[in-house]
């Protein structure tokens, strides 16, 4: 067998398998070249330490500029540092391994450019010439051929880039299709795993919050990620708990040195806010990336409010710029993640020495992301403080993560209500989640305190909904068991996320288009309900504390059904039943005689003649 064949026949099986492990001069291309699957290029370039003097994060500066051969279309994407390119399992601290993710949103050929410069700073710098030539890959040019995607199902590889598109709803680049999310705020902490790389876990700095997920090991998978011999296990059955449970979003903190739990943070101690632990963050990368897999939407919360002034007093200085670029470059390429710049964001901590963020740090923070993400994910922040100064099209916010303050989540129906009319009248509509339902005491109870979730479900799920929240995540009460800080078994909440999936059951399997709705309960006569309408053609109502209601139709009239469903099991309690109306309509009462004073669900459609 020649030599020419050989290499042909190998090129083929890498087509036919989807594979790609491509070389060019100084470039390696790994991962399935695959319309949105992460496409990495690694390099070999100079040999540095995580803790070299010449620091390798601040005075290197790798970015590769994609284009798109057919379409045009580019992209500028930042690297990094990636020790011996396998630092998750060799906890390796140096090497000559520098690395780019890629997430290509077209098929077809696409070209690459390298540049790479070195000296002091060059990394928060934004001049094309700044510094030198950092030799080795600088200038280095190639092309890939990217295939149609071949996932199907909950995997976001199927479904394409979640982006705001300047309506109160992300939509996916793949599917079109628009997203509601309900999952897990808490714990805060999540990131604090006794098994990732560094010695967070026995440095007398809050060690007994470090966590071992342990109650979600038997959740773990065969075939699932690991990493080190087996380490993961826990925290992977933790994601795998959650997307069981029909959830789709988890949050974290990526930052919290300043915070109440102080064990999660990218660097390499905790007073070094310029050098980065490269095989935590690489470990920290196999949890995301296998979250991807599952259809979870990822909530980066980058600062909570303890540390907001604890890089550079709060504005976008050098360290401030370094930190967020290695989250851009290290998980910007995730298909379904917002980067919230600050939890309670603006609050002043009479326990803490920095004052709160000013009007142009918070603004400039969300300038940095929009500019420097080359793939525009959503951008938010959570109230300390609340929004008006940050409203308009001329604020990079494209949405808000909210907060509300009553045990029994009253307020929250009214806050997204509020919320999307002053952003709307502001000229720029943001995407509203409720990411905090509740107080900080209680909100989310477990259930063995509060096994009917009734308040949770009626005042903050639906309400929510019901107000054009595109979602809800859950903070667990620090006054009880598994909260905020201590929780390492989301199965504490088990009966709650159940409501939680029939809440998007309802809208997702009866094919309900909320992302053309609004609220309107003004046309129903219940006081106590929701209404969530697309005038003329669809409305949901929402009765609270069950009844009746009237609803008001367009003056045309027509033919419409009623499906009862029912928020507490999940089930479709009827089959449509066809009406004449015109005007005022009797929706009539729920189908379950002896649950008709609990909360029910009426889906009223228009047929179409």
């Amino acid at each position: 067998m020649s030599k020419s064949y050989k290499i042909s026949t190998l090129l083929s099986l890498a087509m036919l398998c989807f594979i790609s492990t491509a070389y060019s001069q100084k470039t390696l291309i790994q991962g399935e070249l695959k319309k949105w699957h992460k496409v990495t290029l690694l390099f070999h370039g100079p040999q540095v330490s995580e803790q070299d003097a010449f620091n390798p994060f601040m005075n290197y500066r790798l970015n590769v500029n994609f284009t798109h051969a057919p379409s045009g279309k580019k992209y500028l994407v930042p690297g990094h540092f990636a020790a011996d390119g396998e630092a998750a399992n060799s906890s390796a601290t140096s090497g000559n391994k520098w690395r780019v993710y890629f997430a290509p949103d077209e098929e077809g050929e696409w070209r690459y450019e390298v540049t790479f410069r070195k000296g002091t700073w060059v990394a928060v710098s934004d001049r094309d010439e700044a510094g030198g030539s950092g030799g080795f890959m600088d200038e280095e040019k190639g092309t890939f051929t990217v295939l149609p995607t071949d996932k199907t199902g909950r995997d976001l590889r199927a479904k394409g880039r979640l982006q705001y598109v300047g309506e109160p709803y992300l939509k996916f680049g793949e599917t079109g299709e628009y997203f509601l999310k309900c999952g897990a705020d808490a714990p805060e902490n999540f990131l604090a795993y006794a098994e990732f790389d560094g010695n967070f876990q026995n440095d007398g700095h809050k060690d007994e919050l470090v966590k071992n997920w342990e109650a979600h090991v038997k959740h773990w998978n065969e075939g699932d990620p690991t990493w080190q011999n087996g380490k993961g296990k826990g925290i992977i059955g933790a994601v795998n708990y959650l997307a069981g449970k029909g959830m789709n979003v988890f949050s974290f903190l990526t930052n919290n040195i300043e915070g109440d739990d102080r064990n999660v943070f990218p660097y390499t101690d905790y007073n070094t806010y310029d050098h980065f632990d490269v095989s935590k963050l690489d470990q920290w990368e196999i949890i995301f990336e296998h979250a991807d897999k599952l259809g979870m939407f990822l909530h980066f919360k980058t600062l909570e409010v303890e540390n907001q002034g604890l890089l550079d007093g709060g504005g976008v200085g050098a360290n401030t710029k370094l930190y967020y670029r290695e989250l851009i470059s290290r998980f910007g390429h995730h298909l379904a993640l917002n980067w919230n710049l600050g939890e309670e964001n603006g609050e002043w901590m009479k326990k803490h020495p920095t004052p709160p963020q000013f009007t142009w740090q918070r603004l400039s923070m969300a300038a940095y992301f929009h500019d420097h993400d080359p793939y525009k994910h959503h951008i938010v922040i959570h109230n300390g403080n609340q929004f008006y100064d940050l409203l308009g099209p001329e604020s990079h916010l494209t949405g808000i993560s909210y907060q509300t303050h009553k045990p029994d989540f009253s307020t929250v129906h009214k806050s997204v209500l509020r919320w999307r009319k002053i952003s709307q009248d502001a000229g720029k509509v943001w995407a509203i989640a409720v990411d905090e339902p509740g107080d900080a005491q209680h909100s989310l109870l477990p259930d063995s305190e509060d096994p009917a979730h009734d308040d949770a479900r009626k005042n903050g799920l639906w309400g929510a909904l019901m107000a054009g929240a595109w979602g809800t995540e859950w903070y667990f009460g620090y006054k009880h068991p598994h909260s905020d800080l201590t929780c390492q078994d989301y199965a504490s909440r088990d009966l709650f996320w159940d409501q939680g999936r029939h809440a998007l059951k309802f809208f997702q399997e009866l094919e309900v288009p909320f992302w053309e709705m609004e609220n309107h309960n003004e046309l129903i006569s219940n006081k106590d309900g929701y209404c969530f309408a697309k005038p003329g053609s669809t409305f949901v109502v929402y009765l609270k504390n069950g009844g009746t209601s009237d609803l008001e139709l367009d003056a045309d009239g027509g033919t419409y059904t009623i499906t009862w469903f029912n928020p507490r099991t999940g089930k479709v309690e009827s089959k449509p039943k066809s009406v004449e109306g015109k005007g005022k309509l009797s929706i009539g009462l729920p189908p379950v005689k002896k649950e008709r004073q609990e909360d029910w669900v009426a889906l009223v459609r228009k047929k179409v003649p």
